[in-house]
């Protein structure tokens, strides 16, 4: 796996113990990179940083709503103060908020379900490409979701959401590919947490954490170069 011993990385969701953002940001730590971690939780973004410097990682962790600009702004400037640039930045932010018949979904839900899905990507992408472009290039990886692809009944507004993510990921590629940042995308199956396993059981198929984090770190890494513009489907089907 790549080294990112000289490399910052602002990562998204890292709040929730035992969830995504937090595999991703110990991973990228322990390979290395300083660190901004971002989510709305004062007390969870403190547990994470504790955690982390624990480890010997260097990290600062950043507190707000990253629907809002603002937030986003203010989290690359963290890492422009901190670490004096930024090289790659991780959107796991995001969530489901509501299931069921289309008749059913309010108004509320649907523009929630993009606000925490698409416009915080949409506002770290647009906040990061300066910073990262000052840096001579770096890589942006979102998530999508499998839903994307192979969409669900009762999941409408989530799938549509998260392809938005999609097809914000492969625009961003070609129009940030002259500044030498690449940028993709990640569409996992339901990825095995505590909190996945307590509404879905243990027995219900997943994608292993650590398989979905290699190719978070993959995607970031200068071994992907020539990956751009992907939408990568990860598969609860493992090859044996």
């Amino acid at each position: 796996m790549n080294g990112f011993e000289n490399k910052v990385a602002l990562i998204t969701g890292v709040g929730r113990p035992g969830q995504i953002g937090q595999a991703v940001a110990g991973a990228f730590g322990r390979a290395g990179a300083g660190l901004v971690i971002a989510d709305r939780e004062r007390q969870l973004v403190a547990d994470r940083v504790a955690e982390l410097q624990g480890a010997g990682v260097r990290v600062v962790g950043v507190t707000g709503d990253l629907t809002s600009p603002d937030m986003a702004r203010g989290a690359v400037e963290a890492a422009t103060k901190e670490f004096s640039g930024l090289d790659i930045v991780v959107n796991v932010a995001g969530g489901f908020i509501a299931a069921g018949p289309l008749a059913g979904i309010t108004t509320e839900q649907l523009d929630r379900t993009f606000a925490i899905n698409f416009r915080t990507a949409f506002n770290l992408c647009q906040a990061a490409a300066p910073a990262l472009a000052r840096r001579g290039g770096g890589a942006i990886v979102n998530f999508a979701s499998i839903a994307v692809l192979h969409p669900a009944g009762g999941m409408g507004g989530y799938a549509a959401a998260k392809a938005a993510v999609a097809g914000l990921t492969r625009s961003l590629a070609i129009e940030l590919a002259p500044l030498r940042i690449r940028v993709n995308a990640v569409a996992p199956e339901s990825v095995r947490t505590p909190e996945n396993v307590s509404q879905m059981g243990a027995d219900a198929p997943y994608v292993e954490m650590d398989d979905l984090v290699r190719v978070v770190l993959f995607l970031a890494g200068d071994d992907a170069r020539s990956v751009n513009g992907e939408v990568i489907p990860l598969s609860s089907v493992r090859a044996r």
